[in-house]
């Protein structure tokens, strides 16, 4: 009996001599674990997102510090519709950065580069202008398609536009039309001579299921696999960061870039329809039968940000539904970009 207290104080003693068990026994698992978990999850909310189109969908985000970036369909090519505009514009950036151009000049609204809808109206205005910052404004705020074609012609024409990106290291994004011609392509004519409102109307006439596909925001299957006027959502994520990083454009002309772009009337629904109110968001809409996009770059609340791309392609199901996949892509991005744990630095890619 008197030896019992001896070997409980040894015992006790024991308890601290023994070696400690690893840090992994007493916490979660090491952080690279959780990183794998968090980028997981992104990939499974994308491709939830995807499910909700009887289309393609593709979507790329890149952290704009770090350049980790994620994508799913990453190389796929998808019509860009209006959101070839952001090169358009970045070629006109730096024409005037290079000295060619004032944003102050006058450009005329030449009667034969007129389409349908937005400033149509003025080309029919003999000597009628719009200064070059204008047509910008109007050609990324309203995606106006006559301010676009006005700009397309003082750029160069498309090869010009597709070279100044292929100049920045961008691949797999080509501009082959103006607007009027990329919409022709997309209704299935191949006018030779008139306006382009006498050629739409002749072909509508001719072929009633023209207005029903208009009508039903049905796709048209065989333009959406034609590789003109085409991007992967990576190659506009590339050019998103050119610019933003300023290799593109001087720093006055980044700054007005992103100025115009964060004032975008249209798609309201789309990048900024989940963001917390008030989030910072510059961004450029394009929208065709069956095509929905939105290509931008939101700020963090902590001064952060991030580039975001998401296509929608051979979609039947209508702009409500491209709209929501849009914005449930751009919520997840900022929360994970947001809240995922400590990422490591540098570039991560999922395609």
């Amino acid at each position: 009996m008197p030896l019992a207290r001896p070997l409980s104080l040894l015992a006790a003693l024991g308890l601290f001599l023994a070696p400690l068990p690893s840090a992994d026994a007493f916490g979660p698992p090491p952080a690279p674990t959780l990183q794998q978990d968090a980028r997981a999850k992104l990939m499974a909310e994308f491709t939830r997102f995807a499910a909700l189109s009887d289309g393609t969908v593709g979507i790329a985000v890149r952290d704009l510090q770090t350049g980790e970036t994620q994508a799913l369909n990453g190389d796929t090519l998808f019509p860009m519709a209006s959101a070839y505009k952001v090169a358009v514009a970045g070629r006109i950036l730096a024409l005037a950065d290079a000295g060619d151009l004032r944003l102050d000049d006058q450009l005329a609204l030449d009667p034969a580069l007129a389409s349908e809808g937005g400033i149509a109206w003025m080309f029919s205005r003999p000597g009628a202008t719009l200064s070059v910052d204008r047509l910008l404004e109007l050609m990324l705020q309203k995606s106006d398609n006559n301010a676009t074609d006005v700009l397309v012609a003082r750029a160069g024409g498309p090869r010009a536009i597709t070279a100044f990106v292929n100049g920045l290291g961008v691949t797999g994004l080509r501009v082959d039309s103006d607007t009027a011609h990329l919409l022709y392509r997309a209704m299935g004519i191949r006018p030779l001579s008139g306006s382009f409102r006498q050629n739409a109307d002749a072909a509508r006439r001719a072929d009633p299921q023209l207005v029903v596909r208009d009508m039903r925001d049905l796709p048209n299957l065989a333009f959406a696999t034609e590789p003109e006027d085409t991007a992967t959502p990576t190659a506009m994520l590339d050019l998103m960061t050119a610019y933003q990083a300023g290799r593109a454009l001087s720093p006055a002309s980044t700054r007005r870039l992103f100025t115009i772009m964060a004032h975008c009337e249209t798609g309201k629904a789309r990048i900024v329809g989940m963001l917390p109110p008030g989030t910072a968001v510059a961004h450029k809409t394009g929208s065709l039968n069956g095509v929905g996009n939105d290509v931008g770059v939101v700020r963090l609340p902590d001064g952060r940000s991030f580039a975001i791309v998401v296509f929608v392609m051979k979609d039947s199901k209508g702009h409500v539904a491209r709209d929501r996949i849009i914005a449930e892509a751009a919520r997840a991005a900022y929360d994970y970009f947001l809240y995922a744990p400590d990422r490591m630095h540098g570039r991560a890619h999922n395609t």
